[in-house]
């Protein structure tokens, strides 16, 4: 199984409308399954080794989708947010910067993308992200415009007037944690975000890539 478009087709057939209710009709038709015709069976249930390479052909290159989500998406919002003279210095398509300072760096400005949907549950993964993103973005020796670009507005303001611990964070990521270096009475995101907040500008990715909404 190479085939990217046949991998896809089989796993659509499979799942149909919904995955679970495709899941709980085969665990409902294997009732009283033996050995004699569990092969033909499940065949006839679309249940094959054809299938399980599918699924982990799709597996092996969904494990970069995040990757190329971030690079086809910065791409695609260059022409909406560079401005006249604007001229780009440094750019990192993929995901970590790769050794360079910021995803984005002109001579007018450093920015930073997230495309990370948020949900609204447990969110310290995306959290820590954009806080790291926030942090190295306001403690940058320079004075061009910096600017954080995030997959809607909501969550992540309400994450930055939040009462979360910085440390806990830190800890998590090995580049902030050796860098970040602040004032005893600066605790938590609330405390660092505050004075701050005019100091880089989020903007919200879902205007200029509608499809994130």
């Amino acid at each position: 199984m190479t085939n990217l478009a046949t991998a896809s087709e089989l796993l659509a057939a499979f799942r149909s409308t919904s995955l679970k209710k495709a899941v709980r009709n085969i665990e409902t038709k294997v009732i009283g399954l033996t050995k004699t015709n569990a092969t033909p069976q499940l065949g006839d249930l679309g249940v094959s080794m054809e299938l399980m390479l599918a699924a982990l052909l799709i597996k092996k290159h969904s494990n970069q989708i995040s990757e190329i989500i971030h690079a086809i998406g910065i791409l695609l919002v260059l022409p909406s947010i560079l401005e006249p003279g604007e001229i780009i210095e440094s750019l990192s398509l993929a995901a970590g910067n790769t050794g360079k300072g910021f995803d984005l760096e002109t001579n007018r400005r450093i920015a930073e993308f997230t495309f990370i949907q948020w949900q609204g549950g447990s969110e310290s993964i995306r959290q820590n992200k954009i806080f790291k993103d926030f942090y190295f973005l306001a403690e940058a020796n320079t004075t061009k415009r910096r600017e954080l670009y995030v997959a809607g507005l909501d969550y992540p303001t309400k994450f930055f007037n939040s009462g979360r611990a910085i440390d806990e964070i830190a800890k998590n990521n090995r580049k902030l944690g050796a860098a970040i270096k602040l004032p005893p009475d600066v605790r938590t995101v609330r405390d660092y975000y505050t004075p701050r907040k005019q100091l880089v500008a989020i903007k919200d990715l879902c205007e200029l890539i509608p499809a994130l909404r």
